[in-house]
């Protein structure tokens, strides 16, 4: 018997219709542009609670650059004749609440609050490159290259803005 039969059906390739696979890349784009906008009015809030310079800047920039990610998400929604739809935006919010009560429960200790800040900033760029790089293979697979383009850009934002944090954050730990 070769390897390939002996795989469980579940390690079978799975086929979506075109049409399946366009709602649920839909539905899920919903979720992230939802959570980006709201993450675009949280964020100056998390800017005038940071300490570091360096840190307000990168946040104010982070803004700068989901807006663009705004802006091409409505780009994709136009190419692909659809409205945006109303989206859960509970877990990226909790996590924006979170930071907030992370900061307070750090009240006279700026360093820490900082690094609150960035725990959370870091969160939220991962589950927002993990989003991005599965709807960009859902968009691949539903042959659109534009929108495919439109959504590695916004991974690769979220990807930078993760890297950033990072970096930032090591002038806290290691120093």
């Amino acid at each position: 018997m070769n390897e390939q039969s002996e795989m469980p059906n579940s390690w079978n390739r799975i086929n979506l219709g075109s049409e399946k696979l366009k709602i649920f890349f839909l539905k899920h784009l919903d979720r992230i542009y939802a959570a980006k906008l709201h993450l675009v009015s949280k964020l100056p809030a998390l800017a005038n609670e940071a300490e570091f310079s360096e840190l307000k800047k990168a946040i104010h920039d982070t803004v700068d650059e989901v807006e663009k990610q705004i802006a091409r998400m409505q780009l994709i929604y136009t190419l692909l004749d659809a409205e945006v739809s109303k989206g859960s935006i509970y877990g990226l919010s909790g996590m924006i609440d979170d930071a907030f009560e992370a900061i307070n429960e750090q009240v006279g200790e700026p360093e820490l609050q900082d690094l609150s800040i960035i725990f959370y900033l870091q969160n939220i760029a991962s589950v927002e490159m993990s989003s991005f790089q599965i709807l960009q293979m859902a968009a691949i697979k539903l042959k659109d290259k534009q929108v495919a383009q439109l959504l590695k850009e916004n991974y690769e934002e979220a990807k930078s803005d993760r890297i950033l944090f990072l970096l930032i954050s090591s002038k806290y730990i290691i120093n």
